[in-house]
This record gives structure tokens, sequence and C-alpha cells, in this order.
């Protein structure tokens, strides 16, 4: 899960590059913003991750996307990010949606049998 983070002024608006890590929430996703940074002393690349609360007005971030959220004004208690746009969504892997098809399938017909 090596990721890059960007950060760019816009103004007086900060920009960052995350991925998503939840939507449960309505017109709210969480974004987890990854930065890496030489340790001071060791020289070791270390990684920090933060999570940022950001208004998504049309639901349209999903799990596992990319995305860059802007700095705006309080919307709640922890949301003060938004939605800039979706850089890349995420992959859908069909080989495990096809394996649980072939196995509910397989479960009927196996009560089918017993019936």
């Amino acid at each position: 899960m090596a990721e890059t983070t960007t950060e760019k002024k816009t103004g007086s608006r900060s920009t960052k590059i995350g991925r998503v890590t939840s939507t449960k929430m309505s017109k709210t996703i969480v974004v987890q913003v990854i930065r890496k940074k030489a340790h001071p002393l060791y020289r070791r690349v270390v990684a920090k991750a933060k999570k940022f609360y950001a208004h998504d007005e049309k639901n349209t971030a999903h799990v596992g996307d990319t995305v860059e959220i802007e700095e705006t004004r309080p919307m709640s208690k922890v949301k003060r990010w938004r939605l800039k746009n979706i850089i890349q969504k995420a992959k859908l892997v069909g080989g495990e949606e096809a394996a649980l098809e072939a196995k509910i399938a397989q479960e009927k017909t196996a009560q089918e049998k017993t019936a």
C-alpha cells in the first residue's frame, strides 16, 4: 500500500490525496492520507497515516477509491474537508464475486437434493 501523497496550496485551501476507507455515513467519507518522511536522526523512511472526514455531496466515492480532498469551512464537529475529485476508482475483483455466486449455487443444489 505504498501511496504517494501530495499537498498543494490553492490560495488558502490545501489539498490532500488519499484512499477512502469508509462510506458508512450519509454524504461523508473517511479518507486515509499516508505521508512518508525520513526520520531526522536515523534517516529511515517512516510512514505516518492520518484520517480525514470529508463531505461527499452526491455519495460518488466508494471504499478503495483514491481521491483528492480540499480544505473547506467546518461542516460539522469533525468534517473540515470536501471531496474535490476521484483520481482512481477501486478495482472490482471479479473472481471473488464469481466464486461467491458458485458457492451459493452449490449450496442450493445440495439443499434440493436433501429435500
